[in-house]
């Protein structure tokens, strides 16, 4: 039987509370980046709904276009 350690000051470390995966933190907000030419939803990312209040813009590859076009935040 294997020894159990714990540390000066220990609490218990069970986790609780509503968690949201994938967000950083409760301003963040999950948005879809879509191709402008070919309308293709490529790529998922975070964004700060206090600090960022426009639509994202950014220029990413498209797998579909097969070259670097303009990606913008979809509904």
């Amino acid at each position: 039987m294997r020894p159990t350690f714990f540390f000066k000051g220990q609490k218990n470390l069970t986790i609780k509370g509503n968690k949201t995966m994938g967000i950083k933190g409760k301003l963040d907000k999950m948005v879809v980046l879509a191709c402008e030419e070919c309308k293709e939803r490529n790529y998922t990312t975070t964004k700060n709904k206090k600090t960022l209040k426009e639509r994202m813009e950014l220029s990413k590859y498209c797998p579909k276009c097969k070259k670097h076009t303009t990606h913008k935040e979809t509904k």
